[in-house]
């Protein structure tokens, strides 16, 4: 992976509030979206990252200084 992932701002508030502990019921209620679209953020944003857990994706985030 290297510093160029293009994120969209709902995807970057997404990672925001999985960094902060949330679910996806509870991403979907906060942003007004159905869970089925938070979980297919949630996919797309685990391909951007090459990451395959939440945690990966949280480090990465950091390191790009989303988060």
């Amino acid at each position: 992976m290297d510093n160029t992932i293009s994120l969209t701002p709902r995807e970057v508030s997404i990672i925001r509030l999985i960094a902060q502990g949330a679910k996806s019921p509870g991403i979907a209620s906060e942003l007004g979206l159905n869970v089925e679209t938070v979980k297919w953020y949630r996919k797309r944003i685990l391909d951007k990252f090459e990451a395959s857990t939440s945690a990966e994706v949280i480090r990465k985030a950091i390191e790009l200084n989303l988060i």
